[in-house]
């Protein structure tokens, strides 16, 4: 599933290349890309006819265009879904979900989505930002995430550590791919708990989530397969540069020991054995 640099990645793209144009229709190809917009497929398009999208903002692994009538799309790529620009007569792509076109005659924007786990919705007064997301925290690129509170608040879980990386109330944008590596560089095992941790070990590990974020995004993310592609659909290099996320049995990049696959909520986790030790017992260490 994406995650913050893969749609950060999109964001950029649409605001580069939607932002500041008027929709002019709306194809609903397949009602499942709109089921979170509880009105119907019907409502969505025409509020949307003749809107102008402003900008293109970003909550974690959420992507939301506000519009001049206070109101905003929201959307979630899901598993496989893909924002693209395509001339008008480009031919269709075979999960084309969504289509929008644009008084300019520019490039038109579609929705691709072949698993339609993602979608898109509108947010009734949303444009700052949407009520249906909310909830969900601030990412550690935001510069206004507080790294003081995000240690205090990792610290008093009780739950284990990369659990707690994934809970997008917590710290969004971080999914299985960069927790693996955040916790690698952090030479942690991601059952370690997390009321365990000291401030500076917490703090730490929030820098190299930083880092590793950072330098995905750089590479315009990671593409283990089509699904993933930017606004151009181009796809993502970072899987060159991952150090333990699905290289099981090849040796670590520091110490050589063959990297190790556990199962980890219906998914995998990957670590170093000899970098990232499984904790021996549960103790809480001195702040």
């Amino acid at each position: 599933m994406p995650e913050l640099p893969e749609v950060e990645t999109v964001r950029q793209g649409l605001a580069k290349w939607v932002s500041g144009r008027r929709i002019t229709t709306v194809e609903v190809r397949h009602p499942r890309a709109v089921r979170r917009h509880l009105p119907g497929p019907e409502h969505f398009a025409a509020v949307l006819a003749g809107r102008r999208v402003l900008d293109a903002c970003r909550r974690g692994k959420y992507l939301w265009l506000p519009l001049d009538s206070d109101d905003a799309i929201i959307g979630h790529l899901g598993m496989s879904g893909q924002l693209l620009l395509q001339p008008e007569d480009a031919p269709d792509e075979a999960h084309l979900r969504l289509r929008f076109g644009f008084d300019d005659n520019g490039p038109e924007l579609r929705f691709v989505d072949q698993r339609t786990f993602g979608g898109l919705s509108v947010s009734a007064g949303g444009a700052t930002l949407p009520a249906e997301i909310a909830h969900i925290a601030r990412d550690p690129m935001d510069p206004a995430f507080s790294e003081r509170e995000f240690a205090a608040a990792i610290r008093r879980r009780r739950t284990e550590v990369k659990r707690a990386l994934l809970d997008q109330t917590l710290i969004s944008g971080v999914g299985n791919i960069y927790a693996d590596e955040a916790l690698w560089r952090s030479r942690l095992h991601g059952v370690r708990p997390t009321d365990a941790l000291t401030a500076p070990a917490a703090l730490r590990l929030l820098g190299h989530v930083r880092e590793v974020l950072g330098e995905a995004l750089v590479a315009g993310g990671t593409s283990f397969d089509s699904l993933y592609v930017n606004v151009n659909g181009e796809s993502g290099y970072f899987d060159r540069s991952l150090n333990v996320y699905g290289r099981e049995g090849l040796p670590c990049h520091r110490c050589g020991a063959p990297i190790r696959r556990e199962p980890f909520m219906n998914r995998s986790s990957y670590s170093c054995p000899r970098c990232q030790p499984r904790p021996r017992r549960v103790t809480r260490e001195n702040p």
